[in-house]
């Protein structure tokens, strides 16, 4: 009996999925220096990164409905990935997909190394995506003169409204669910300390979080923290707070020399 599975929201067969070859496959994301907002940036560069590590090629497509490509998502929705007649979105739904295909970075790692780095994997995507929503929607300077015009963009000015409307109305959604909504600053700047000193005392002196060979944790928190550090903003808080990290820093400026300066 064949168990079928949901990935980006069809039934896929498990043994399709296996034998389809990885080929033609493409990622959809908005417009990098017009559109992408600090949120939609981080994961479209950890499924970049990710991909890179397990030596999979893949094209990117640019376009400005990226995110309605596809009703399922958690947060973003983002990056949409087509591979062949399968697709996902979202970091851990596309690393899910890339597994099914027997390609598995975590394959060496114990059993209880396995359950740490789901847990360590689970904390970076909560608190940073939650983090960036809140910089991106709650800080009123950042709204104003990063994240309204950017989502306007791509739209006429009677929709640019309503757009910013929807999307800005949609981001407290999903803050008040996680109690967020009614954090201060500092608080979340507290969270985002706090998971900072924990992945750093993870690292320690060793290249990756688990020792040598990259895993898809790595490429979440080079997602975010890159995108973090590299992005610029009215309120640059997380930025700094990374930065009284320096071991994070040069864990950032590894991946990116290692997967990203030869390109």
């Amino acid at each position: 009996m064949v168990v079928p599975s949901i990935i980006g929201g069809e039934y896929l067969r498990q043994e399709s999925l296996a034998e389809e070859p990885w080929r033609d496959a493409e990622i959809y994301q908005p417009y990098e220096a017009e559109t992408i907002l600090l949120p939609e940036n981080s994961s479209c560069l950890a499924v970049k990164t990710y991909l890179r590590m397990c030596n999979l090629p893949f094209d990117v497509k640019f376009v400005t409905n990226a995110e309605y490509m596809t009703s399922v998502g958690r947060t973003t929705r983002l990056p949409f990935l087509r591979v062949g007649a399968f697709f996902a979105s979202e970091f851990e739904p596309i690393v899910n997909l890339v597994e099914k295909k027997g390609i598995c970075l975590t394959e060496n790692l114990t059993e209880e190394e396995k359950s740490d780095a789901r847990a360590y994997l689970s904390l970076t995507d909560n608190i940073f995506t939650y983090a960036e929503l809140y910089v991106s929607y709650m800080d009123e300077d950042v709204y104003e003169e990063v994240t309204k015009p950017r989502i306007a963009s791509a739209y006429n000015p009677l929709l640019g409204v309503i757009q910013n409307w929807r999307k800005k109305r949609h981001a407290q959604k999903q803050l008040a669910a996680m109690e967020w909504k009614d954090f201060t600053m500092d608080e979340v700047i507290d969270k985002v300390s706090g998971l900072c000193a924990n992945l750093d005392g993870k690292l320690q002196d060793q290249p990756f979080m688990f020792g040598k060979n990259p895993i898809d944790l790595d490429a979440a928190v080079f997602g975010h923290i890159f995108a973090i550090l590299t992005t610029p903003l009215p309120n640059n808080q997380l930025a700094e707070t990374i930065r009284q990290y320096p071991r994070l820093v040069a864990f950032c400026q590894r991946v990116e020399n290692k997967y990203f300066k030869s390109s």
